[in-house]
């Protein structure tokens, strides 16, 4: 692979290593707006089973550091994604629709965004967690809610903020 295919540009990032960036900073952003909406429908669920999930007790703080780090590593995973070449060349395809070939990598990496948010969703609480929290025993953690509706809701959002703020860190233009 060539130093050139992994070059992205854009406000500021303008190094090979601008997609963890982006993607960190996006999955950050997503995550608080993520932790927002949850926190107005069950503060516990950042507070206590957030936490809970690494044998720790409660703390809003705690509960909101390992929130957002997660949303960090979860963006960086959707930045080195979606700068890959195979996806790379999925986004760039030619399309028949005016709206959305004019509109240019921005709209296609927030529905990717959002297509990722709720494969997080799909993968991480409702298959993986249980498992998780079956092996840690934790009781705090159990509480968790793994294939609620407002999960899915927050972990769309998340994918929204995520793609809308990788779209307007990296430009993948001239990749």
């Amino acid at each position: 692979m060539s130093a050139e295919s992994d070059t992205a540009t854009g406000f500021g990032i303008a190094s090979r290593f601008g997609w963890p960036i982006g993607g960190a900073l996006g999955g950050s952003l997503g995550a608080a707006a993520f932790g927002a909406l949850i926190w107005l429908i069950d503060p516990a669920v950042v507070e206590v089973a957030t936490p809970a999930l690494y044998g720790l007790g409660p703390g809003e703080i705690v509960g909101w550091g390992l929130h957002l780090f997660h949303g960090a590593v979860l963006g960086i995973v959707f930045g080195f994604l979606v700068t890959r070449d195979v996806v790379l060349e999925t986004l760039r395809t030619d399309v028949e629709t005016d709206a959305l070939a004019e509109s240019g990598n921005w709209l296609r990496l927030v529905g990717a965004g959002f297509a990722y948010g709720l494969a997080v969703w799909a993968i991480l609480p409702a298959l993986l967690l249980p498992i998780w929290v079956g092996r840690a025993g934790v009781d705090a953690a159990a509480a968790f809610p793994a294939v609620a509706v407002d999960g899915m809701i927050g972990h769309a959002v998340f994918g929204l903020v995520l793609g809308l703020v990788f779209a307007a860190t990296v430009d993948l233009q001239d990749r």
